[in-house]
């Protein structure tokens, strides 16, 4: 079986591969991956996993005011078993981790007060006045 452009595209994403091995074996609500994931949104989750729906590759059941992820394993048909073999290797999972600090969106580290941002580039003057302690220290 052969895997269409949008299935191939949804499992390029590592945080989707990740999705994927969670609910593998048992359903889990989209709660529960957020929980397995905490270093993306709720949204972002929410994002990932309508594409995988959309892919064909995830089934959804809704209940209540929750919804229930599980993977549909043989909408991946060969696929499947080399996800597994990757799921279960050392080396996959520290690439996978490296692969998610990398594609890790969200605000930058900030910078400490009185640096730079850019070498050689002041801070920029909002022209008010100094308070009297900062006109005391210069």
């Amino acid at each position: 079986m052969l895997l269409d452009s949008s299935a191939l595209g949804a499992i390029a994403s590592p945080r989707r591969r990740e999705i994927l091995r969670l609910i593998w074996e048992h359903e889990l609500a989209a709660g529960d991956i957020h929980r397995a994931m905490p270093d993306i949104t709720f949204g972002a989750i929410s994002l990932q996993l309508r594409t995988l729906s959309e892919a064909g590759l995830v089934d959804c059941r809704p209940e209540k005011t929750q919804r229930f992820y599980r993977a549909r394993r043989a909408a991946l048909g060969s696929v499947g078993p080399a996800l597994e073999r990757m799921w279960d290797d050392a080396l996959w999972r520290l690439k996978l981790a490296a692969e998610l600090s990398t594609t890790r969106r969200g605000p930058k580290p900030r910078h400490g007060r009185g640096t730079s941002r850019r070498p050689g580039v002041p801070h920029h003057d909002s022209g008010r006045k100094p308070s009297k302690a900062r006109a005391r220290k210069a």
